[in-house]
């Protein structure tokens, strides 16, 4: 029996898992099932293919999630300064970081005046428009935040939800974290609950715990929060789904929705994790459907990526993924603080500042 990946290489193949599904489902994300088999063949794409950008290039879905998690590591170091820390509040600015990458205007004079500081928003790899959501454009783009209390529209689509991963490698609290963080753009129940019921299950996988555990004590948090009748009901749709023992295929993938709203995305996801035999089998089921392949993609990708480690991942996966080595930057990072103040790390003071 091999034993269990460590908690850096989980991150690791989280963050890279994610990236690899995303890259997978980006050039099929809006062709039908017929259109991806006439085009690849009957089993759809088995690896990378081109699709508008080189293949193995990855989306807004694995940029907004880089995003996440520097917010994150921003959080953590202005804890470690002894500073008073609003987490949601500094994952906003990190999303206004990578809306500045996006070639949206921010107001950093009258908002922000330090400007987009950081190394991350200076990356040349991750200034570009990669199909983002007008929900999280819009959002970010009128200056102010959302949160669970106080939303700014009616939205639930995936883009809340695609890009909470980090939040459940870290956090003491994932689930309410995560909630907040996808409310700061997406205000409908189900579009911030889904974010944290994958967030509080990407944490307990990450932390060994089984994948059926995690789903229950996803649903038992949902269970307590108010409009969480829409996100159980998907989630237990994916339950039921892969225990009746049917065959995966994309057409019974296709019975969860199509991944466009937060709800049907977090099932597809959770149901490609629990049937396929291993990774590459659960990433391939995730994107060869008609719908959101890239969202869909890069949470199965995620959340495998948390429960088996780096090691699970395909070498010609990782070896054709386009700015790995940034990813891989991002995730030595987010393991180097693990949700408390970094320790030993000589990142000096214009690589992470703390706000």
């Amino acid at each position: 029996m091999s034993a269990a990946p460590e908690r850096t290489g989980r991150i690791l193949g989280s963050l890279l898992g994610g990236a690899i599904g995303d890259a997978l489902g980006a050039p099929i994300e809006f062709l039908s099932i017929r259109t991806i088999r006439d085009r690849y063949g009957p089993q759809g794409v088995t690896g990378y293919v081109s699709g508008g950008w080189p293949p193995g290039t990855f989306t807004d879905d694995t940029q907004m999630t880089l995003f996440t998690a520097e917010g994150l590591i921003r959080a953590a170091v202005r804890s470690g300064a002894g500073k008073g820390t609003d987490t949601p509040l500094v994952i906003w600015h990190a999303y206004q970081r990578w809306l500045d990458t996006q070639d949206s205007p921010v107001l950093w004079d009258r908002d922000f005046p330090q400007g987009p500081s950081g190394w991350l928003v200076k990356e040349p790899a991750l200034r570009h428009r990669r199909a983002p959501g007008g929900t999280c454009l819009s959002a970010l783009d009128s200056g102010r935040l959302g949160s669970t209390l106080i939303s700014l529209n009616h939205s639930k689509g995936c883009g809340g939800v695609m890009r909470v991963a980090p939040i459940g490698l870290v956090a003491s609290d994932p689930f309410e974290l995560a909630c907040e963080a996808a409310a700061l753009t997406h205000g409908h129940p189900s579009g911030y609950l889904a974010a944290g019921a994958f967030a509080a299950v990407v944490a307990g996988v990450a932390h060994g715990e089984a994948l059926t555990s995690s789903i229950d004590r996803a649903v038992e948090l949902l269970r307590a929060r108010r409009g969480h009748e829409e996100t159980v009901r998907a989630v237990e749709a994916a339950v039921e789904l892969a225990a009746s023992g049917e065959e995966p295929t994309p057409e019974l993938v296709e019975t969860l929705g199509g991944g466009w709203v937060a709800e049907e995305a977090l099932a597809i996801a959770l149901y490609c994790a629990l049937v396929a035999a291993d990774f590459r089998r659960a990433v391939l089921l995730a994107v060869n459907h008609t719908g959101d392949s890239d969202s869909t993609g890069s949470m199965v990708g995620n959340l495998l990526g948390a429960a088996l480690g780096v090691e699970a991942l395909p070498e010609e996966w990782l070896d054709g993924l386009a700015e790995r080595s940034l990813v891989e930057q991002v995730a030595l990072d987010l393991a180097a603080v693990g949700g408390a103040p970094p320790r030993d790390r000589d990142w000096g003071p214009d690589r992470y500042p703390g706000w």
